[in-house]
């Protein structure tokens, strides 16, 4: 992985058909190995009177299916990258994830759909560099919830209950099965969450989610970590049922324990 990749990304612009566009509000978050992805509508509404899908309507419903998302662990090679995506929003397409990637001297990361059939402009968001932690969670052998802290901000993703079937997009699944309603908020509820680490006014509080009654309230998942797990690999946490595992983890035992707040930031 090289190192000018790592850290976190916001997207400035799409290229298509030599039409370019930002419809969506992109946080792209890269550690040595793992990423985190997630994509707003620009458009989408804050939702700020709903506590859950029972408050949304059915318009709203489809909304929320237009967001995008994605984990797993990135390889670049050849200055080609490809993002192996472990747990998405969106249904499976039948693609591979993959990208050429560009380097510009003012600082703007391209990428080149292997087709020519697009370019985004990425730019980096400033923060303190080489602190990078994922705690990956597995329950009876699948990806059940991730979080990835790049720098000063955090993604976390919750898996919904059952994989999707191979679908062009969420709204064309919805379609082809004739959802219920039912149907439609087991598709939407799978959780993407970012926000703040330590440095934010409000650390650890969820900024933007795929589940919009999140948004303003503390990651309650960070309170299930304690410093000793993050020292010892998260044994305590390896049963049968689920399995915890860091695969990155650069933070030393002070940027621990003021990451989970055992001892004030500074």
């Amino acid at each position: 992985m090289p190192d000018w990749l790592l850290g976190v990304w916001q997207r400035q612009w799409l290229e298509e058909n030599g039409v370019r566009s930002n419809t969506l509000d992109v946080h792209y978050l890269q550690t040595p190995t793992v990423f985190g992805d997630v994509r707003f509508p620009v458009e989408r509404q804050s939702f700020s009177r709903a506590t859950s899908f029972a408050d949304l309507s059915e318009s709203e419903l489809r909304m929320l299916a237009r967001q995008r998302g994605f984990t797993g662990r990135t390889l670049v090679s050849g200055g080609v990258a490809t993002w192996g995506h472990e747990i998405s929003f969106q249904p499976p397409d039948g693609t591979t994830d993959t990208g050429r990637l560009e380097r510009a001297s003012d600082g703007i990361l391209y990428e080149h759909g292997l087709d020519g059939s697009y370019t985004e402009a990425w730019q980096a968001v400033p923060g303190r560099a080489g602190r990078y932690l994922v705690i990956r969670i597995e329950r009876s052998g699948r990806l059940d919830r991730v979080l990835v802290v790049a720098g000063d901000h955090f993604l976390y993703v919750r898996n919904r209950a059952k994989d999707l079937p191979v679908a062009e997009s969420l709204d064309s699944l919805i379609a082809s099965t004739n959802a219920t309603r039912d149907q439609v908020i087991e598709y939407l509820d799978c959780e993407f969450s970012t926000g703040w680490v330590i440095e934010g006014h409000a650390p650890w509080v969820i900024e933007r989610s795929t589940l919009p009654w999140r948004e303003s309230h503390r990651l309650d998942f960070i309170n299930a970590i304690l410093p000793a797990d993050l020292a010892n690999g998260m044994a305590r946490h390896n049963t049968v049922i689920e399995r915890w595992t860091i695969p990155v983890n650069t933070l030393g035992p002070n940027e621990i324990n003021t990451l989970l707040g055992t001892i004030p930031s500074g």
